[in-house]
């Protein structure tokens, strides 16, 4: 969708705000740009839109080069939202939001009806908001304008330069959600520039960190958090979101260590008899070693006893989603919400030490809620 090929701005007075970057951005990502003052992100942001020019490298989107467009042209088809909102005072709510559209020679009719549609999407009534004036607004319903008239005209991209960093905490908060909740709905292609690592992580699809006109790291929230690429990433996260996951109960921490096994050459009769006996529903495949192999189920033992030619190794299911000692609570739970296991095997170097049930991560979460008296 956007994609930067070594892109460079270098000023007149010879200062180089950025240093060749190549970067791309997908269609309907929310990518937050972050860094400390003057590390560049505004800029390069401004660069999408031609507000400030590249002095070198090429800016494509949609394989187009953006230096070949007609930039007024270029800006009309890009929503932009910047921290002083700009709001026109001297026109109402509704003339504000249907500016670009009548710019574009938007059809009148469908375009009162996009200022309802859009009002109703950010929790705002038409017939209570649209005929105010902007003073009439708090800055957080103003705010909330800002956004949806950078989408009046329903553009592909739309640029954010720290748009919330002027509310106060609570109508930042409100706002950062809206804008989750927003382009869940409408999936457009979000370039928005932040200072503050929170509103980063909440927000973004993925997060390009930046220092002095160069891209440190691009990578989810998640990978960010678990893998920064070296101590400056590390440093600006801080040490507090970094370690917040350390306190979270571990695989070791929920896991039953009494597993009940079987040999792979182990018959479908016996394994039957061992499962009843035990009463449980899976039977933990092993070898001598205590290497996992798979695992068989009560469902597939059933299905297959009249077969005798059978041992477990031949109906055990040997593709199975397998935690290490150290997974935090958030992987396990990610497992059982996206499966249908009852029971997940717990490996160290490849050798079954336990098993995390649902029952077990409970507990775990019992635990971390200060319950169990995990610390």
């Amino acid at each position: 969708m956007i994609k930067f090929e070594n892109v460079k701005k270098q000023y007149k007075d010879g200062f180089v705000a950025i240093k060749s970057i190549n970067l791309e951005i997908n269609k309907g990502e929310l990518v937050t740009l972050i860094g400390p003052s003057g590390c560049g992100k505004t800029t390069t942001m401004r660069m999408i839109n031609r507000l400030t020019e590249p002095s070198a490298g090429r800016i494509l989107i949609n394989g187009e080069d953006t230096a070949k467009a007609d930039p007024v042209e270029l800006r009309r088809n890009i929503g932009y939202v910047i921290q002083q909102i700009g709001l026109f005072p001297h026109m109402t709510i509704e003339q504000n939001i249907s500016l670009v559209p009548k710019l574009k020679k938007v059809d009148v009719e469908k375009t009162k009806k996009r200022v309802d549609e859009l009002l109703d999407l950010v929790g705002l009534d038409p017939t209570t908001f649209k005929k105010r004036y902007p003073s009439e607004l708090s800055g957080g319903q103003q705010q909330r304008i800002g956004v949806i008239r950078a989408l009046a005209a329903e553009p592909d991209i739309i640029l954010m330069d720290e748009p919330f960093s002027a509310l106060d905490p609570i109508s930042r908060e409100q706002l950062q959600d809206d804008i989750v909740n927003l382009q869940e709905e409408i999936q457009k292609t979000i370039v928005f520039v932040t200072h503050d690592m929170d509103e980063a992580i909440k927000i973004a699809n993925r997060i390009v960190i930046m220092k002095d006109g160069e891209i440190v790291q691009v990578d989810t929230p998640e990978q960010i958090l678990r893998r920064p690429a070296n101590d400056f990433v590390k440093g600006f996260i801080g040490e507090e979101r970094l370690n917040q996951g350390i306190t979270l109960p571990t695989a070791s921490d929920m896991m039953y260590t009494e597993v009940v096994t079987s040999s792979p050459k182990r018959g479908l009769a016996s394994a039957l008899h061992i499962m009843r006996e035990k009463r449980v529903d899976n039977l933990f495949i092993t070898d001598k070693d205590k290497q996992f192999h798979g695992v068989a189920t009560l469902e597939a033992l059933k299905e297959n006893y009249r077969n005798e030619d059978l041992i477990v190794s031949d109906i055990m299911k040997s593709n199975v989603q397998t935690l290490t000692a150290d997974a935090i609570l958030t992987d396990v739970a990610e497992i059982f919400t996206e499966g249908h296991t009852s029971a997940i095997p717990v490996l160290d170097d490849g050798k079954l030490v336990g098993i995390v049930t649902r029952a077990s991560m409970m507990r775990g979460l019992a635990d971390m809620n200060g319950n169990g008296g995990h610390d």
